[in-house]
């Protein structure tokens, strides 16, 4: 194989990894924020006791995790759960959650 074809090769096997990543990166969000169904409802859209995430600001979000995973705001299972996120994750859900429509 010439040079020429490798390099076109090697671009083409690039340009498809780097679009698999993408598209798991615009799906992190939503699979992120799925855990938070049980209790937040589908997208975000409670129909419960409990708030709703859509719609709301990406760093109130952001915030009001941060300070769960903190111990700073009291919660019954918040605290826990906030711990198992990194701030990317954490990040990624708030702002799928940020793009929903509210009730």
């Amino acid at each position: 194989m010439s040079n020429r074809n490798r390099c076109f090769a090697m671009s083409i096997a690039l340009l498809v990894a780097c679009g698999a990543a993408g598209a798991d990166e615009r799906n992190a969000g939503r699979d992120i924020a799925a855990n938070c169904a049980n209790c937040h409802g589908t997208d975000g859209r409670s129909v419960g006791g409990m708030p709703s995430l859509a719609g709301r600001d990406k760093a109130e979000i952001v915030l009001y995790v941060m300070e769960f995973r903190d111990g700073k705001r009291p919660s019954t299972v918040m605290q826990q759960l906030a711990k198992g996120y990194t701030i990317a994750q954490i990040e990624a859900a708030a702002a799928y959650f940020a793009a929903q429509k509210p009730n």
